[in-house]
């Protein structure tokens, strides 16, 4: 992440430096659009789901894609805020008891253990609808954008997305599936959100079909690496480094990309995932692409 790119000016793009302030500008503006006060105290809980912790992966891509794009900056950061939110939302409501049952998240006690099922789960009903509050402010974002805004993170949250995938997740359990089915579930479960949050980024300026097709397939191609390196890093690396419960996954009988093609098999799909992210972002006909080639480069060479 400290590699350098020239992007055809006079500044050279320097990822770590981008990702920094990006990360900075989002923490900022979550902490300031997330409440503190509400009825009986729900934004504690709903601000201890969100703040503090994570790569902040979604929201970068949201506005890697609008830099691409050269899209409108304000309505990029309230997507990227409303498509953390979602992702916050749905890890407190798989690491309930009825659905994951687990304890740790992003290295502390999961929402549930802290403030009881009841509270979480409201927790993460208040931080759904507030993303889509945040998409649809009463100026600074044209109507038509909002629109398009809020189908696209719609559809990836819901029954043909993350709620599908993860449905679909809880009914594999003992079950044997191929790797085209393991990456048909991954493709709803965690890809979809992970490519939506690309194309809202896209969505907050004007792009051609050709470009709008490489950057679904860029995103595509980049949620099922996240997947696969996710199943290295769960039986490589030990719960402290995870900030989670390492191996639980394959506790559960839960199938997995490493159960399937091996530990170096796993390795070597991610690796071929990344070129082909690579590739698609090269036919785009985009020429700001630095910081999204970097986002899967981050994606892919991961530790935790």
């Amino acid at each position: 992440m400290d590699s350098r790119v020239t992007p055809g000016s006079a500044n050279a793009f320097v990822a770590a430096d981008w990702v920094r302030e990006a990360q900075q500008r989002v923490e900022q503006a979550l902490s300031d659009w997330v409440p503190a006060i509400t009825p009986a105290d729900l934004g504690v809980a709903m601000r201890y789901a969100v703040m503090g912790g994570g790569k902040r992966l979604r929201p970068l891509l949201v506005l890697a894609a609008c830099m691409a794009v050269r899209g409108n900056h304000d309505a990029a950061l309230r997507a990227a805020c409303a498509v953390e939110l979602i992702h916050a939302y749905s890890l407190v409501h798989d690491d309930l008891p009825c659905m994951d049952n687990d304890v740790l998240r992003r290295g502390k006690p999961t929402a549930h253990v802290q403030f009881g099922e009841a509270r979480a789960l409201l927790a993460g009903d208040a931080l759904q609808a507030l993303a889509f509050e945040l998409l649809t402010p009463p100026e600074g974002v044209p109507p038509a954008m909002q629109a398009e805004l809020c189908r696209l993170l719609a559809r990836a949250a819901g029954a043909h997305g993350m709620a599908g995938g993860q449905a679909i997740d809880l009914a594999s359990v003992g079950r044997a599936l191929g790797q085209g089915q393991l990456s048909e579930m991954h493709r709803l479960k965690t890809g979809a959100l992970l490519q939506a949050s690309v194309l809202m980024g896209a969505a907050c300026g004007a792009v051609d079909v050709r470009a709008r097709q490489a950057l679904a397939q860029y995103g595509a191609a980049l949620g099922l690496a996240f997947q696969v390196v996710d199943d290295v890093l769960d039986c490589t690396q030990d719960s402290a480094t995870l900030g989670k419960t390492a191996g639980k996954d394959a506790a559960c009988g839960k199938p997995t990309f490493v159960s399937l093609m091996g530990l170096e098999g796993a390795r070597a799909h991610a690796q071929e995932l990344l070129d082909e992210a690579r590739q698609v972002l090269r036919t785009s006909g985009l020429v700001e692409t630095q910081a999204l080639v970097a986002l899967a480069e981050m994606v892919v060479e991961r530790q935790h």
